[in-house]
């Protein structure tokens, strides 16, 4: 294929990479870790891209703020509305459950990567966990010179016929991380840049946890320390001529008040009181199978309602109460957010910036923080870094940027 050729999946054109392409998607990534991380002058390779030798832009991720919604939309090009993954988790209301969205039958459209891989295209894929690994690696193929898709959690379960790959750890020369952890994030990065010198993938993806994020504000020495690793691996990859794309699956906000307990709104136990028990049913979609750095509190929440209940009343009512930011009609919700109705509630709840919702408060499980609760999930997550290693040209000056957009510029608006 030459380098005139386009590739078309979703409503969206894509050039043929001339050099490889990794896009990293830093998980929790508030632009102030980087900013304070480069003033500090422990992210020296980063200093020098977003001060003049690439760009350093900023752009909207998806609400719900939160990992799966915004990483199937970086790698599909797509909102939640085309691409159907509108949280970490999800009420199937028609057989009454409570399901996880990490099964690739949820995902509604191809991603980028397919698109790719049958056009001839190498793609390698490296996450953190094992939870978004399906969903990312969907439809593609692997074995003998097919794609590369595994997580760092499951590295040492790696084989070429699910992942394209095997004997990863010896690869890297580490061993498997904790899942609540940076090195599993460095590991990430590690694999990566042995893979760019190995293989030499045509598309790279590279995704992290949001451990640190979770545990430490920007500027913090933890924080720098973990960015500091990152900065390092980056430069790696630019040397190896690669161009480098970094945007966030969402930001990072404290959720606590002034004595370090998480600041919470328990939903479920309002609108019982609101609506008499059984008369609702709140689903956090920042539900996941990690919730230690986090309690599974975040600041959005969709809420079914039973018939009978006056929903008009019930949306004013949790719209006056103290640290609620917007309560929407399902319609309402999806036009704003951009997000499937039959996969959510008929009310949409965010909170402010500085509050959690939870369901019960016997339901949550706070024993694993170690730290004053810092989460995400709002608008007031949104906003996210999109930083590339080159400059970007030919951007309409208006163009609202999503996370999303992070292949389109990297592919459509920068000069080999």
């Amino acid at each position: 294929m030459s380098e005139k050729d386009v590739i078309e999946v979703n409503g969206r054109t894509y050039r043929w990479p001339v050099r490889p392409v990794v896009a990293v998607c830093i998980d929790g990534s508030e632009p102030a870790y980087v900013e304070e991380a480069v003033k500090a002058g422990v992210m020296p390779w980063t200093a020098g891209i977003i001060n003049g030798k690439g760009s350093d832009l900023r752009a909207d991720c998806v609400v719900p703020t939160f990992t799966n919604p915004n990483n199937l939309s970086i790698v599909t090009g797509v909102p939640p509305v085309v691409h159907g993954i509108c949280g970490n988790f999800y009420y199937d209301r028609e057989h009454d459950r409570e399901v996880m969205m990490n099964d690739p039958e949820l995902l509604r459209v191809p991603t980028i990567f397919k698109a790719f891989q049958d056009a001839g295209a190498r793609v390698v894929i490296i996450t953190a966990k094992d939870k978004l690994r399906r969903l990312l690696g969907n439809d593609l193929t692997f074995g003998d010179g097919g794609a590369i898709c595994f997580s760092s959690e499951k590295s040492d379960q790696a084989t070429f016929g699910e992942n394209g790959i095997e004997n990863v750890v010896n690869l890297v020369g580490m061993e498997v991380p904790s899942v609540y952890s940076a090195e599993l994030s460095e590991f990430v990065f590690a694999a990566g840049v042995k893979l760019m010198e190995s293989v030499r993938p045509d598309i790279m993806y590279l995704s992290t946890t949001d451990y640190i994020q979770h545990k430490f504000a920007p500027g913090s020495e933890g924080a720098n320390t973990f960015y500091a690793m990152m900065d390092k691996y980056w430069a790696r990859l630019d040397a190896l001529g690669a161009i480098v794309a970094l945007t966030a699956d969402h930001g990072m906000n404290a959720k606590h008040d002034q004595n370090g307990a998480p600041d919470v709104i328990y939903l479920q136990d309002v609108l019982d009181d609101m609506t008499g028990s059984g008369g609702s049913r709140v689903i956090l979609p920042i539900t996941d199978p990690y919730v230690v750095h986090h309690g599974a509190l975040g600041s959005f929440a969709t809420v079914y309602l039973a018939d009978g209940i006056d929903r008009q009343k019930t949306q004013a009512d949790l719209a006056a109460m103290n640290g609620i930011e917007k309560v929407l009609t399902n319609e309402e919700g999806c036009r704003l957010f951009e997000l499937a109705p039959d996969r959510m509630g008929d009310l949409i709840v965010v909170s402010k910036k500085r509050k959690v919702l939870g369901t019960t408060a016997d339901r949550h499980d706070l024993s694993g923080l170690d730290v004053p609760l810092r989460s995400h999930g709002g608008v007031s997550e949104q906003t996210v870094p999109l930083v590339f290693n080159r400059p970007v040209t030919d951007l309409e000056p208006a163009r609202r940027l999503r996370n999303f957009d992070i292949y389109d510029v990297a592919l459509n608006h920068i000069a080999a």
